[in-house]
C-alpha cells in the first residue's frame, strides 16, 4: 500500500552503521549465499503515516550484517505513485534509519517504462505530486496534465462555482489531441478529474469538441495502484486509488451504457508488478556476487487484497510455469485479471526462470488487524464476504489466503530466515 511520508540515497543499497567487523563471508550464513529474498510492502508494514512501525528497525537490523550491509536482496514493493522514486527511497531512509537506495523502491507506476508502444502518445496523465516529471522519468515524450486541460478548456470545470470563468472565453486553439490516459494515483480534487477525464474519453481526445458519437472502444487507459483502502495514522483505513477507480468506472458506464476498459492495471496485485520485482531481485544478487540462484521470495504485507492476492497469483503463475502449464488455468486467470499481462511476462527472458515460489506472510499492524491472539488457521481469518479487490480481477477465495500470518514485520524476518535455515 501507500506511503504517504537521514540518510542519503545511494546505490550502496541499504546500510546501516558499522557495528563491528564484517563476517568472513558477506551477505552469507555460514558461507552460504542467500537463495532467497523479501518483498516488503510499506504503510502498514513499515511505516504508519509518517511514522516507523517499531518493528521495523528491528526488522532491517537483523537483515544487515556487522557491517550494516543487506544479507539478503530486498526489494520495496509500494502501491504509492504521487512521488518520485528517488523521493520514496529518502522517507524509508528516514523511517528505517538505514540508507535506501532508489534501485530498491517499485511504485505502482514503475512498469509503465516496459509499455514504450505509448512512449510517443500525447497522454493526459492525472494524480498527485509530480505527476509530469514521473512520466517523463518512465519515458513518456509528451504528457498533458490536468491542471493545463482545465486551463485550456476552462467551460469544462463547473463543480466549483467559484472558479467558473466569469466571462466567455474565446474558443481553444492549437491544444494536441489527447492519445490516452495515465492515472498514477488519487487526485486531489476528484470532481475536476472525473469530469475531465470523462470528457476526454466520451471525445475522443478532443474535449473542446461537440458530442456526437461515443467512440468505443475509447483511448487507452493506463491506471496504477489499486488499492482501495490504506492505513495512515487514522483508526481506520483511508479511500485509495482504487476507490476513485470505482468512481470512475460507473460514471462512464452510466452515461455510456458501457465497461470502461484498461490497457493496462499496475500495481499490487498485477503479476506484471511482481515480475518486475523478481528481476530487481535477481539484478540486487548479481551486483553482491552472490553465485547462488534466488529460488523464493518472501511477499510481507498488511493488505488481503493487494499484497496476499498479488503474491498468491504469481505464485501460481510460477508453479504453473514449470509444470509447463501456462495456457491452462492461470493464464486465464492472469489475462481476466491484467489485459498486459501475458505479453509483458515474456519479461522471463530477461532472467533466468531459477524461481520457485513467491509466498505471502499478512502481518496485522496495517490493514488487516486481527481481533485476539494471532490465529493458526490462516483460512478463515482471511476469507472476508467482501471483495475490496478491483472489478478486473477475479476473486478467488484462495488467493487471499495468507501462507503466513504474523504480528509484525521483524516476526515476519524471523519466519523466513527459519525456514531457509538462516541465522
Amino acid at each position: 500500500m501507500a506511503l504517504r511520508g537521514c540518510l542519503r540515497a545511494g546505490r550502496g543499497g541499504l546500510r546501516l552503521l558499522p557495528a563491528g567487523p564484517p563476517p568472513p563471508c558477506r551477505g552469507c550464513a555460514g558461507g552460504r549465499p542467500p537463495a532467497f529474498g523479501f518483498l516488503f510492502d510499506v504503510d502498514g508494514v513499515l511505516v504508519r503515516g509518517s511514522q516507523a512501525v517499531p518493528a521495523a528497525r528491528r526488522a532491517f537490523q537483523r537483515l544487515a550484517d556487522g557491517s550494516g550491509r543487506l544479507r539478503v536482496p530486498v526489494v520495496f514493493l509500494t502501491n504509492a505513485g504521487n512521488c518520485l522514486r528517488a523521493a520514496k527511497a529518502q522517507e524509508l531512509s528516514r523511517a528505517l534509519g538505514m540508507e535506501v537506495s532508489p534501485e530498491q523502491v517499485i511504485l505502482s507506476h514503475s512498469p509503465l517504462r516496459l509499455f514504450s508502444q505509448f512512449h510517443h502518445k500525447c497522454m493526459l496523465v492525472a494524480g498527485q505530486g509530480p505527476v509530469e516529471e514521473n512520466a517523463q522519468n518512465l519515458g513518456f515524450k509528451h504528457v498533458v496534465t490536468i491542471e493545463a486541460l482545465r486551463k485550456a478548456y476552462p467551460l469544462l470545470d463547473m463543480v466549483d462555482q467559484s472558479q467558473r470563468p466569469k466571462e466567455l472565453p474565446p474558443p481553444t486553439t492549437g491544444f494536441p489531441t489527447i492519445e490516452g490516459v495515465i492515472l498514477f494515483g488519487e487526485p486531489v480534487r476528484w470532481e475536476t478529474s472525473l469530469q475531465l477525464i470523462i470528457d476526454v474519453l466520451l471525445s475522443n481526445g478532443n474535449p473542446g469538441a461537440e458530442l456526437k458519437d461515443t467512440p468505443y472502444p475509447h483511448l487507452p487507459v493506463l491506471a496504477c495502484n489499486m488499492d482501495l483502502l490504506w492505513m495512515a495514522e487514522a483508526k481506520m483505513p483511508r479511500f485509495g486509488h482504487g476507490t476513485f477507480l470505482l468512481c470512475l468506472e460507473n460514471i462512464y458506464k452510466k452515461v455510456t451504457g458501457r465497461e470502461l476498459k484498461y490497457e493496462a492495471l499496475i500495481g499490487k496485485p498485477s503479476p506484471v508488478t511482481y515480475r518486475y520485482a523478481e528481476y530487481l531481485i535477481k539484478q540486487q544478487a548479481e551486483k553482491q556476487g552472490w553465485k547462488s540462484p534466488i529460488r523464493r521470495l518472501y511477499a510481507v504485507g498488511d493488505n488481503p487484497m493487494s499484497d496476499v492476492y498479488g503474491a498468491n497469483l504469481y505464485n501460481s503463475y510460477l508453479k504453473s510455469a514449470h509444470q509447463n502449464k501456462v495456457q491452462a488455468g492461470v493464464k486465464k486467470s492472469l489475462q481476466a485479471a491484467s489485459p498486459q499481462t501475458e505479453n509483458h511476462l515474456e519479461l522471463r527472458k530477461d532472467c533466468n526462470n531459477s524461481l520457485e515460489s513467491c509466498e505471502s506472510i499478512l502481518v496485522c499492524t496495517g490493514v488487516y488487524r486481527h481481533q485476539a491472539d494471532v490465529p493458526h488457521n490462516t483460512e478463515e481469518c482471511t476469507k472476508d464476504p467482501v471483495f475490496h479487490g478491483h472489478r478486473d480481477f477475479c476473486f478467488d477465495p484462495s488467493l487471499v489466503e495468507a501462507s503466513y500470518i504474523v504480528p509484525d514485520v521483524n516476526d515476519a524476518v524471523q519466519l523466513a530466515f527459519k525456514k531457509e535455515n538462516w541465522s
